[in-house]
């Protein structure tokens, strides 16, 4: 590996499609978009291939493979949601330990509410941030590169100097241009589109003005999730930059 592969772990409706829409304007990297839940929701995923083409890959030891085969042409970004815990990567540290590892978490009251809205069956376990915080731990523990938090909404007050300091930690030039775009609909979420409207319609970082009816506040299921993952939030957001 040649260039750096930067992973973000995202708990779900937690701004990271935005973050990722950012990454492909800067034009300098390749961005792969959430290959492993794309594979646990649909048994394989379609990646890049070096040089030209892509495959067709089945496997989660094979996904990570592919990231290091492409960090041999330019730096890689790949963004993740942890809806579900992948066993694979706590099995075998050894395949992304040298990786960059970001976190990227929202107030939990807010991400639940809107995770609630796109999927009523929700489970607290798909919301995600027990996940985060046990592979964080994990990171800190087997990675080569100190794991990076960033809160969601520091992004979206000061996208400047979030996104600069990400820059510094993994290695990238900061490109202040890339901090606005056109809104476009975008092939990477092809299959999961209704649930990427809001960073098909962005040109920059923004808090979406949304009003849910069942809320934190409102809902005891909402507010149970709330009250379990809190504390991981915690955990997470102390480190964040």
């Amino acid at each position: 590996m040649t260039a750096p592969v930067i992973v973000m772990w995202a708990h779900p409706r937690a701004v990271s499609t935005a973050f990722l829409r950012m990454m492909i304007e800067r034009g300098d990297v390749t961005v792969v978009h959430e290959p492993l839940v794309t594979l646990a929701d649909f048994g394989k995923v379609e990646m890049a291939r070096p040089g030209g083409g892509t495959v067709e890959l089945d496997a989660a030891a094979d996904v990570l493979a592919q990231l290091r085969a492409l960090a041999a042409e330019r730096a890689v970004f790949s963004k993740d949601t942890l809806e579900y815990r992948y066993p694979h990567l706590y099995e075998h540290p050894e395949e992304w330990a040298d990786f960059h590892h970001v976190f990227i978490v929202r107030d939990p009251a807010k991400a639940i509410a809107s995770h609630y809205a796109m999927k009523p069956t929700v489970t607290r376990a798909e919301i995600g941030y027990e996940h985060q915080s046990e592979l964080f731990d994990l990171v800190r523990a087997s990675g080569e590169h100190e794991p990076l938090v960033i809160s969601a909404e520091r992004l979206i007050e000061r996208p400047a100097a979030v996104v600069s300091a990400f820059c510094g930690k993994v290695g990238l030039p900061y490109l202040p241009e890339a901090l606005q775009w056109e809104p476009e609909d975008r092939p990477e979420w092809r299959l999961t589109r209704q649930w990427h409207v809001d960073a098909t319609a962005s040109a920059g970082f923004k808090s979406p003005e949304k009003h849910y009816t069942e809320t934190v506040g409102s809902n005891g299921l909402l507010r149970a999730y709330d009250e379990y993952h809190r504390p991981f939030y915690d955990h997470l957001i102390q480190h964040a930059i």
